[in-house]
């Protein structure tokens, strides 16, 4: 039994580590985006979480369906005066901005229906 436990246990870990997680956000490229109008998608994760990692997927996949949308992402553990900025205290947290405000938050979500509902709210 304990040999199932830890053989589960490897293969979430590894299902979790194996998406592309890397951090794209900047200031100077989330503050232009804000300036020209875009809407900004900013996820907050953590490599070794598998929620997170469910949350990268996904919004891999909603990048290339929303062209007009710009998706930046940061690790929260290593970038935290990001999260500071940004007001973001959970691993799991995807916030969209319109302009210069932001219209939606969510944490730990990890539907594919109600992230894109958020996207697109």
């Amino acid at each position: 039994m304990k040999k199932i436990l830890v053989l589960i246990f490897t293969l979430i870990s590894f299902n979790c580590l194996a998406v592309d997680k890397t951090t794209t956000f900047t200031n100077e490229v989330f503050k232009k985006a804000q300036a020209d109008g875009k809407t900004v998608v900013i996820n907050s994760w953590n490599k070794t979480c598998y929620t997170c990692g469910k949350q990268v997927k996904i919004l891999h996949q909603a990048q290339k369906e929303f062209n007009d949308i710009l998706f930046l992402s940061f690790e929260q553990t290593k970038d935290k005066e990001i999260a500071k900025v940004l007001g973001i205290e959970y691993w799991t947290t995807i916030v969209v901005y319109k302009k210069n405000k932001e219209i939606a938050r969510s944490i730990g979500q990890t539907k594919k229906s109600e992230i894109y509902k958020l996207i697109k709210s």
